[in-house]
């Protein structure tokens, strides 16, 4: 492998690199099939697998790598969170991944307001360090949460505020750069003289320049968002030559960043949100530059139908009340207090022309740029209910000519046939869109409509790219806004930092057609009929993985109060990333690099999801990774043997009805350590869980000896868990029902919504019962009595499942419609006032499935209007049903279990109630804490009157 062979992978010994990488010293290389797949992609449009994923933890390991690529000749492409929408971070060759191991933030010098920081350092964790100083790290895309310095340094990523801070080239100090050729550059402003002093490649890009001082000072640095090509403005003599700002924006393809020297910025005091209405996009656009005098933080633009998806994905109560308008823009305004930016807002209001206006603070505030910044995700689907896609998502123009460009562009897509939802930083003039070309049906559209939107940009004075970088979606029509000298620079450049185009080949320089390596034109339809209905996406699950366009907010944080991803938070690997995943099932659908269901990669990639279903409402593309795993599970097992868990725990509710003909033998039996260790065993059960145990009534006998109650009737959703194992909880739920005014009836028959048969696969197992359940709830639903569900797993089936499941069966839409968590019930009842819980002090555990199905928004009010003072806690408790009981599982289900809620209980007061409604939850904490968990009916019967007790 002395001398290059090619840019394709399939030219280079993949098991040959993996040798030559370890012997220079890499401890994390991997070459399988399955990490392959995961890196194949980012968060655009393209499909480039890498033949090497190498994780450095030194900056010697870097310069291994790149040594080693050299040697090879073979391409290396750096790679941070994965979030590029323009395919600047997938590659044929090795794919660095800084993101695991390269990514802390080594200093913060407040009196310099600077902070060093190694290059997969994440937005948030730098502002995170340098919080205490009162300084945070200005640029913030929207992807702060997960998205590298590296990258965004690569990119020269801007955010919703760069009108105040800047892009990432205004916030670099100094650079650590690697050169293809092991050259270490240490990159800053070094004037003319010292760029010439800087080596070759200082000469080289000194003489590029004095050779073109007219073409950059006219063709360069035209405005803020002009980011396309390389900034050679930031090398002109009156600019201080920033060989730094220079390299920031080149995507990657002139050197390896090592670390950074960044700035840091201090946030306003308060700041407010003037929230304006106009009649349509454009002519908010229109509205900008009156605006800038006010120098606000940052003004963003919005669509009302961007808003429609949300309303109609998360419900009316996601997006705070929006002032008459079909187009708004949201103006952030600073003041030394909150008096003041409120007032600042309201001079801004003054200057709009709006059709209405807002002004507004706090958590509506809040809200409001939640759907902003998951406007690329929320995108995902086209007014018209087809996929849209980036590739056209970044172009931007002069603010003062947005207005005119954003009617030419509306004109474009409907002259295509295309549609899209519009967003963006309105104030820098930069317009985001998801548009949805037709990428698996007629790919020549794609390119059609990108080179007349090109040269639409280039009539407007405008960039390609306006933050997310040209990549190999747009790097083919840089000449549309660049002469051929400027081209030809770009080349020179190129060479004397890259002369063998080993670093991000095909981007920028010598790109590679916008219209190649396309993920879409491949897939091969999953449309059988055999698994969930999938309603959204055409009936097909090849469809629905491709939900995931790669924005990567699974790989966050969850501070927002979030579910997803818990097994990722826990590993912090990719694989097990809702994204890592989704990228895996798209494999199997296009069926080249992972061939089936039955792949050895698939098993790997869904093994540690632990089916939370936290996706279907964080992912902001709409990705449920739990149902999807469910059809996987099911098309892998189908009229095969099973894993012993999936006969062990996915027919739990058979086996407790049949324990429970004899509880307290069943119970003596397996408290004995060896028939419990044995049942473990054989039932692939982890040594280290304990067996819950059966009550010795169930909840249905309990009941059956009660006199009949009078009042409105309600059927009580007597589920598998409530009934063998916490019966007290059903036994609270009906005292609490009779004192809200309720005759609480069951079912003639016990039921199962088929959770633990869905959560294994068993999909044909878990239409069986769920039909004979519909079956038992056909006379309440006839007479339109309302359902009520205690446990959110099993209420959740009723609310969704069960519908994709059967979606010919009309009873299941039905029962979706009737069934209630007994918090919506009470809160809907008028004439109920629940009792006094003043004194209740404590944290609630969310139910994943109640988290992203049932919502906990009326459980939270009915608290509040008691008197209670109870915090909600994010993420997963970490047992999620059948997971944290499987043999392999443990570590990792405590391991996610202390990413918030055992933090949370060490932390609470002793007298502090932990409200977890599910069963999981509250068996999670037994086990792992020592606490007992309460239910919402539990809490609410203990502090009833005496008479209703």
């Amino acid at each position: 492998m002395s001398a290059r062979k090619g840019k394709d992978e399939g030219l280079a010994d993949r098991r040959e690199l993996v040798r030559e990488l370890r012997r220079a010293g890499m401890a994390e290389v991997d070459a399988g099939t399955r990490r392959r797949a995961e890196y194949s992609t980012d968060a655009s449009n393209y499909r480039v697998v890498p033949a090497v994923v190498a994780f450095p933890r030194d900056t010697g390991e870097v310069a291994a790598a790149v040594a080693v690529a050299r040697s090879a000749g073979v391409p290396i492409t750096c790679r941070g969170g994965g979030t590029s929408t323009a395919g600047n971070s997938v590659g044929t060759g090795i794919v660095l991944d800084f993101s695991r191991h390269l990514d802390r933030v080594l200093s913060v010098d407040a009196e310099a307001r600077t902070a060093t920081v190694q290059p997969g350092a994440i937005l948030d964790a730098i502002s995170a360090a340098a919080a205490p100083y009162g300084l945070r790290y200005g640029p913030d895309p929207s992807t702060h949460g997960r998205a590298t310095i590296g990258g965004s340094l690569g990119n020269n990523a801007c955010g919703a505020r760069a009108l105040r801070y800047g892009r990432a080239a205004d916030n670099v100090v100094s650079l650590d750069v690697l050169t293809a050729d092991g050259e270490r550059l240490d990159a800053r402003r070094l004037g003319r003289a010292g760029l010439r002093a800087a080596g070759a490649k200082g000469r080289a890009l000194e003489e590029i320049v004095a050779a073109n001082l007219a073409v950059i000072r006219t063709e360069f640095g035209r405005f803020g968002r002009q980011v396309s090509g390389y900034s050679l403005e930031h090398l002109l003599p009156e600019n201080g030559a920033d060989l730094a700002k220079f390299l920031v924006g080149t995507e990657g393809t002139l050197g390896v960043v090592l670390g950074a020297v960044v700035r840091l910025v201090e946030p306003p005091a308060a700041v407010a949100l003037a929230v304006l209405g106009y009649p349509d996009m454009p002519a908010a656009a229109d509205a900008v530059p009156a605006l800038l005098p006010h120098r606000p933080v940052a003004i963003e633009g919005m669509d009302a139908r961007l808003v429609a998806v949300v309303r109609s994905r998360r419900g009316g109560g996601a997006v705070p009340d929006l002032p008459r308008g079909e187009g708004w823009l949201f103006v952030e305004t600073a003041g030394g207090t909150e008096a003041e930016a409120r007032a600042n807002a309201a001079k801004v209001i003054a200057d709009a022309g709006c059709l209405d206006s807002a002004v507004v603070t706090g958590r509506p505030a809040r809200a409001l740029w939640a759907i902003r910044e998951d406007g690329a995700g929320l995108g995902g689907r086209s007014p018209a209910g087809r996929p849209a896609w980036p590739g056209w998502e970044d172009a931007a123009v002069p603010p003062d000519r947005l207005g005119g460009y954003l009617r030419e562009f509306g004109r474009l897509m409907r002259e295509h046939g295309v549609d899209g939802l519009v967003f963006g930083h309105l104030g820098e003039g930069c317009v985001h869109a998801r548009i949805d070309f037709p990428l698996a049906t007629a790919r020549h559209r794609y390119r059609e409509f990108a080179v007349e939107a090109a040269r639409l940009v280039g009539r407007y004075g405008g960039s390609m790219s306006g933050e997310h970088g040209d990549g190999r979606a747009r790097g083919e029509l840089l000449p549309y806004m660049y002469s051929a000298p400027a081209i030809e620079m770009f080349r020179q450049a190129k060479h004397a930092f890259d002369p063998d185009d080993l670093l991000n080949p095909g981007v920028i320089v010598d790109p590679a057609p916008l219209d190649a390596n396309l993920r879409l034109p491949s897939v091969r339809p999953l449309a059988d009929g055999l698994g969930f209905a999938y309603p959204h996406d055409g009936g097909d699950l090849a469809n629905a993985v491709h939900r995931c366009v790669g924005v990567g907010k699974c790989r966050s944080d969850n501070t927002d109060g979030g579910v997803m991803c818990p097994s990722y938070l826990a590993t912090r690997d990719e694989k097990d990333s809702t994204r890592g995943r989704a990228r895996v099932l798209q494999e199997v659908a296009n069926g080249s690099l992972i061939k089936n269901f039955r792949s050895a990669e698939l098993a790997q990639a869904l093994d540690l999801c632990l089916s939370c279903k936290g996706c279907s409402s964080d992912c902001p593309a709409g990705v449920d990774m739990a149902t999807y795993k469910a059809e996987a599970l099911y098309r892998r097992y189908r009229h095969r043997i099973r894993p012993a868990a999936h006969y062990a725990l996915g027919w739990l509710p058979r086996w407790a009805r049949l324990a429970s003909i004899a509880p307290r033998p069943a119970n003596a039996v397996l408290n004995r350590p060896w028939p419990a260790a044995l049942a473990k065993r054989l039932g692939g059960i982890d040594a280290r869980r304990d067996l819950p145990g059966l009550a010795a009534r169930t909840f249905r006998k309990w009941f059956a000896g009660r006199p009949a109650a009078t009042g409105k009737p309600v059927l009580l959703w007597v589920d598998t868990f409530t009934d063998y194992f916490s019966p007290e909880v059903g036994q609270a739920a009906v005292r609490v029902l009779e004192d809200a005014g309720y005759a609480v009836r069951l079912t003639g028959k016990p039921v199962c919504c088929g959770l633990t048969w869905i959560s294994t696969g068993q999909l044909d197992g878990a239409r069986a019962r769920l039909r004979r359940s519909l079956d038992a709830l056909e006379p309440a639903l006839a007479q339109g009595i309302p359902i009520v569900g205690l446990e959110p797993s099993c209420t959740a089936v009723l609310r969704k499942d069960a519908a994709e499941l059967l979606p010919d069966d009309p009873r299941a839409i039905r029962a979706q419609a009737a069934t209630r968590t007994l918090a919506e019930l009470l809160t809907a009842s008028a004439t109920w006032t629940p009792p006094a819980l003043n004194s209740v002090r404590g944290i609630a555990q969310t139910h994943c499935h109640q988290h992203a199905v049932l919502g906990w928004t009326a459980d939270a009010e009915l608290l509040a209007n008691a008197g209670a003072s109870v915090r909600s806690l994010g993420g997963c408790c970490g047992l999620a049903g059948n997971f944290g009981v499987e043999r392999g599982h443990y570590d990792v289900s405590v391991a996610v279990a202390e990413t918030a809620l055992l933090p949370a209980v060490r932390e609470a007061d002793a007298d502090a109630v932990v409200l977890a409604d599910g069963f999981s939850c509250r068996t999670q904490l037994d086990q792992l804490a020592g606490v007992r968990g309460t239910h919402l009916a539990e809490l609410l019967a203990r502090h009833l009157p005496v008479r209703s007790r």
